[in-house]
C-alpha cells in the first residue's frame, strides 16, 4: 500500500509535467500558424494580382490588335482607291459584282422616307430586276444593310460622315473583331497572350489567303465570319474542363448570341455550323467531353434555326438544311448513346451501330423535310458538286461556268508556297500531327474503357485529352479537306490555321506531349517545354517582323489608283441619256454596277443562289454565242430589255484555261462547234428590219438601243 501510495504522486507529477509540454507544443504550432497566415494571404493576394494583371494585359493586347488591324485596312483602302479625293460615282464603281448590289440596297434604305417603308420596298422589290418581284431581304440576306442604315440614321451620322465611309467603317470594325476573336481563341487554348499576338501576325501577313476584304468589302462573309469567330472563341472556353460557373455561363450566352447572329448574316452559315455540329458529335461519341455541354449546344442550334426561320420570312432553306436533320437525329438517339459508354466489346459494336444510326436518321429526316417543304434554294449546289466530283458530266452553261471559277477549283501551288514562306504551314503541320496523334491515343483509351483524367497537369503530357483541343483538331481537318477541293474555302480554313499553329508553338503542353513520346531524359522535359514555348514564338515573331514588316509599311506608303474612265463615262451617259423606265441587259457583273451607280432596272444580277437569276444570266450571255438573231431578239424582248451592253473584254476574252471562256461554254451548251480565233461582226437581219437604231462606242462597251427595232451583235469564231 505504501509503495502504491508512493507511486501515485509520481504519476501525478508526470501528468502535470506532461501538460505543460503539450501546451507549449500547441502554443508553438499556433504561433507558427499565426505567422504563416499573413504569408499565405500575401501570396494569395500576389497570385490574384498577377492573374488580374495578366488578364488585363491580354485583353489590352487583343483589343489593340483588333483596332490596329481595322486601322490598317482603312489606311490601305484609302491608299489603294484614293477614296477621299474621288467623287461619289468613282467611289461606287470600286464596288464590283455582287458587292455593288448589296451596297445599292443600303443606299435605297437611306433614301426611304422611313425604315418601315424601306423594309417594305425591299421585301416587295420590283424595281431591280425586270419582270420580277422578289423579297430581296430574304433572297440576298440584307440584314447587314438594314442594321447599317438604322445605325447611320439613329446615331445622327448624316452630318458627321458620308454613308459610304460609315458602311465600310462598320465592315472594317467587324474585321477588327474577327482578329480579336482569333487572338482570344489562341490565348484561351495556350494560356498565354503571346499566342494571340502570333496569330494576328500570321493572319495579317497571309491576308491574301485569310480574307477577301481587300477585293470586295460588302460580301456576306465579311459581315458574318467575325461573328463565327466570336462563337468559336466562346465555344472554346465553354468546352474547357473545370472552368468557373460564371465563366461557363458567360460563354454559353455568347455562343447563343453569336450563333444566331451568324445565321442571320450569311445564307450559307448553316453549312458551316453543320461542320461544327459534326465535330461536337464526334467529341460526344468518344466521350471526350461532358455530354450535357454538347446537348446544350445542340439546343442553341435548334433555337437559332427556329428564330432564323421566323425572322427570315419563313426561309425554307433552314428547314431542309443538313444542320437541322443532324441535330434532330442526335437528340433522338441521345438515350441510346448514354447506355453504351462502358468500354465492353458489346459497347464497341453498339458504338458502330450508333454512327450508322445517326447517318441513316440524318439522311431520312433530310429527305422527308425536302418532300414536305417546297424549296428551290441552293438546288444548283448539289448539281455543282456532282459535276465537280465527276459524278455527272454536263454541258450546262451555268455548271461549267461555275467549275471554271478560280474560287471553285483546287488551290494552286502558289497558295501553299505563300503559307510556307511565312513559316505558317510547317508549324501548322507539326502542331496538327502532335495533336492528332495525341487525340488518337485518347480515343483508343476511351474505347478500351479507361477514364479521362479530371485535372491535367503539365507533367502528364496529354494534350489530346483537352476537349477544346480535340474540337479544333477535327474542325481544322474538316475545313482543310474542303479547302483542298475548293480554293474559296481557304478563307474559312486559313484563319484557324493561324490560330492553331500559334497555339501549338506557344503551348508548353504540346511540347511536353512531344517530349514524353521521345522519352527525353538528358534535360528536364518540363523546363525545356517552358523554354521552347517562349523561345520558339519569339524567334518566329522576330523573323516575321524582319521580313514582312517592311513590306507592309511599303504597301501603306505607296499610292495606288483605281482608274476606270470607260465605266465612269458609261454610267454618266446612262444617267444623262437613258429614260428612267429603261431596262439594261448585259453581263451580270456590269449590271450590278449599273444598278448601284444609276438606279436603273436591269435584266439580271450577279447572284448565284437563285435558279431564276442563274437562268437569266445564261440567257443574257447568249448574245456572245452563235445563236441566231431572232433567238437573241426573243430573249431580250422577253425580259423587256431596252438597252444591250456588249463588252469587248468578253468578246475578245483570253481565258487562262482552255474551254473556260464564256463563248466556249455557250457553244458547248448550245451544241455548236468552237474554234480558237474570234472576231466581231455586225449582222443585218435578212427579214429587212432596221437593226441599228443608234450606236455608242465607249472604248470597251457597245451600247445598243433597239426599241422598237433591234440591233444584233454576234461574236463569231473562225479559224
Amino acid at each position: 500500500m505504501e509503495e502504491e501510495e508512493g507511486s501515485t504522486p509520481e504519476l501525478r507529477e508526470r501528468k502535470k509535467s506532461s501538460f505543460p509540454e503539450s501546451e507549449q507544443t500547441a502554443l508553438q504550432t499556433l504561433q507558427e500558424k499565426t505567422v504563416d497566415i499573413p504569408t499565405v494571404r500575401r501570396s494569395s493576394k500576389y497570385a490574384l494580382f498577377q492573374r488580374i494583371a495578366k488578364l488585363f494585359l491580354g485583353c489590352l493586347a487583343a483589343i489593340t490588335s483588333g483596332m490596329m488591324y481595322a486601322l490598317y485596312l482603312s489606311t490601305y483602302h484609302e491608299r489603294r482607291f484614293w477614296f477621299s479625293s474621288r467623287q461619289e460615282l468613282e467611289r461606287e464603281i470600286t464596288f464590283q459584282g455582287d458587292s455593288a448590289i448589296y451596297y445599292s440596297f443600303y443606299k435605297e434604305m437611306l433614301k426611304a422616307p422611313s425604315f418601315e417603308r424601306g423594309v417594305y420596298e425591299l421585301t416587295h422589290n420590283n424595281k431591280t430586276v425586270s419582270l420580277k418581284t422578289m423579297n430581296a431581304v430574304q433572297q440576298m440576306t440584307l440584314y447587314p444593310e438594314l442594321i447599317a442604315s438604322v445605325l447611320y440614321q439613329a446615331t445622327g451620322s448624316e452630318e458627321v460622315i458620308e454613308p459610304v465611309y460609315f458602311y465600310i467603317g462598320i465592315v472594317f470594325g467587324l474585321q477588327g473583331i474577327y482578329v480579336t476573336a482569333l487572338f482570344v481563341t489562341s490565348w484561351v487554348m495556350s494560356g498565354t497572350w503571346l499566342a494571340g499576338m502570333l496569330t494576328v501576325a500570321w493572319f495579317i501577313i497571309n491576308r491574301v489567303d485569310t480574307t477577301r476584304i481587300e477585293y470586295s468589302i460588302p460580301l456576306r462573309e465579311n459581315w458574318a465570319l467575325p461573328y463565327f469567330a466570336c462563337q468559336v472563341a466562346a465555344l472554346t472556353g465553354y468546352l474547357k474542363n473545370n472552368i468557373n460557373t460564371s465563366v461557363e455561363r458567360f460563354c454559353y450566352l455568347l455562343v447563343s448570341a453569336s450563333t444566331y447572329t451568324f445565321m442571320m448574316m450569311w445564307e450559307y452559315s448553316h453549312y458551316l455550323l453543320f461542320l461544327q455540329a459534326i465535330c461536337l458529335f464526334l467529341l460526344d461519341s468518344f466521350s471526350l467531353m461532358q455530354a450535357d455541354k454538347v446537348h446544350e449546344v445542340y439546343k442553341i442550334y435548334l433555337l437559332s434555326l427556329f428564330l432564323g426561320y421566323l425572322l427570315q420570312f419563313e426561309n425554307p432553306a433552314l428547314l431542309v438544311s443538313p444542320l437541322l436533320s443532324l441535330v434532330a437525329s442526335l437528340l433522338l438517339a441521345k438515350c441510346l448513346q448514354l447506355n453504351m459508354k462502358k468500354g465492353t466489346r458489346i459497347a464497341r459494336m453498339v458504338k458502330v451501330m450508333y454512327f450508322y444510326l445517326i447517318f441513316i436518321l440524318t439522311v431520312m429526316l433530310n429527305v422527308v423535310m425536302k418532300m414536305f417543304v417546297p424549296h428551290k434554294e441552293n438546288g444548283h449546289m448539289l448539281k455543282f458538286l456532282e459535276a465537280k466530283f465527276g459524278l455527272n458530266m454536263t454541258k450546262n452553261f451555268t455548271m461549267n461556268w461555275l467549275l471554271c471559277q478560280e474560287s471553285l477549283q483546287a488551290p494552286s501551288q502558289d497558295f501553299f508556297l505563300r503559307l510556307t514562306q511565312s513559316s505558317l504551314l510547317p508549324f501548322y503541320i507539326l502542331v496538327l500531327i502532335i495533336c492528332l496523334f495525341s487525340v488518337i491515343q485518347v480515343i483508343f483509351r476511351r474505347i478500351n474503357g479507361k477514364p479521362l483524367k479530371e485535372i491535367l497537369t503539365l507533367e502528364d503530357g496529354r494534350i489530346g485529352e483537352r476537349p477544346e483541343i480535340v474540337y479544333h483538331v477535327i474542325h481544322t481537318i474538316l475545313l482543310g479537306s474542303l479547302a483542298m477541293v475548293l480554293e474559296g474555302m481557304k478563307y474559312l480554313w486559313t484563319p484557324y490555321v493561324c490560330m492553331l499553329a500559334a497555339f501549338g508553338v506557344c503551348s508548353p503542353e504540346l511540347w511536353m506531349t512531344l517530349f514524353k513520346w521521345l522519352r527525353l531524359k538528358a534535360i528536364h522535359p518540363i523546363f525545356l517545354a517552358l523554354i521552347l514555348s517562349m523561345a520558339v514564338p519569339t524567334i518566329i515573331g522576330f523573323s516575321l517582323w524582319k521580313e514582312f514588316f517592311p513590306r507592309i509599311m511599303t504597301e501603306l506608303s505607296e499610292l495606288q489608283e483605281f482608274y476606270d474612265p470607260d465605266t465612269v463615262e458609261l454610267m454618266t451617259w446612262i444617267k444623262r441619256q437613258a429614260p428612267v423606265a429603261a431596262v439594261f441587259a448585259g453581263s451580270p457583273q456590269l449590271m450590278g454596277v449599273i444598278k448601284l451607280c444609276t438606279g436603273w432596272m436591269v435584266t439580271n444580277l450577279p447572284l448565284y443562289n437563285d435558279e431564276d437569276l442563274l437562268k437569266r444570266n445564261e440567257n443574257i450571255y447568249q448574245i456572245y454565242s452563235k445563236r441566231s438573231a431572232e433567238d437573241i431578239y426573243k430573249i431580250l424582248t422577253s425580259y423587256k430589255a431596252n438597252y444591250l451592253i456588249v463588252e469587248d473584254a468578253i468578246c475578245n476574252e483570253v481565258g487562262t484555261m482552255r474551254g473556260c471562256r464564256v463563248k466556249d461554254l455557250l457553244d458547248i451548251a448550245n451544241g455548236h462547234f468552237f474554234l480558237s480565233m474570234w472576231t466581231v461582226f455586225f449582222i443585218i437581219s435578212p427579214s429587212g428590219l432596221s437593226w441599228i437604231t443608234a450606236l455608242l462606242l465607249v472604248s470597251k462597251y457597245i451600247i445598243t438601243f433597239y426599241p422598237p427595232t433591234m440591233f444584233q451583235l454576234l461574236c463569231i469564231m473562225f479559224s
